[in-house]
């Protein structure tokens, strides 16, 4: 099991190394194995595509490490984490936020998202239902990963200049607030 993490990491050390200087779409399974010291079929042996393995270093890095806050009903204290996390990596979000297409990185997060967000809603509401019958602990989970998502890929867009906590606080606005009251409240 030690030796599968290790190799894990190295592929993601190597992966995020080449991230800084060539665009995600032009890596090669072959650089990714290379630089991780190992050869291509043990690439295979941890991920199917470089894809699953963006895939995993956002979900082991960034939404994993929230999983215990949000089972402890600490939801801020979890948004403003997963801001944290991606600000510490800045270089990389920033090189794979412009990833488009069938595997973008927007996906990618507004899926991992979508699955964190139906654990909580589900395990916090258990046996309620809406009054709504669209509204399902599906759709709403959908519908707040699609938020999160799109405040996140703004942010790293812009820079992450914004504080997480300040972005926690924003996401919080939107959240509690009508569409109207927001716009009565714009100067």
């Amino acid at each position: 099991m030690r030796r599968k993490e290790n190799v894990e990491k190295k592929l993601i050390e190597s992966f995020k190394e080449l991230a800084k200087r060539t665009p995600i779409e032009k890596i090669t399974i072959q650089e990714i194995a290379e630089g991780a010291g190992v050869i291509r079929p043990t690439f295979y042996n941890h991920f199917q595509d470089k894809y699953q393995l963006l895939e995993y270093i956002f979900k082991s890095e960034v939404i994993l490490p929230v999983k215990p806050l949000i089972r402890n009903d600490m939801l801020d204290d979890a948004v403003v984490l997963i801001f944290v996390r991606m600000q510490e990596d800045k270089e990389f979000y920033g090189r794979v936020y412009r990833l488009q297409g069938q595997n973008s990185f927007e996906s990618i997060v507004k899926d991992s998202l979508y699955e964190i967000l139906l654990d909580f809603i589900s395990e916090y509401s258990r046996d309620k239902v809406s009054r709504y019958k669209l509204l399902s602990h599906e759709t709403l989970a959908r519908y707040y990963a699609e938020f999160l998502g799109f405040i996140f890929m703004v942010w790293i867009r812009d820079g992450m200049v914004v504080s997480p906590q300040e972005m926690k606080d924003l996401f919080n606005y939107i959240k509690d607030h009508s569409l109207y009251e927001i716009i009565r409240e714009m100067e």
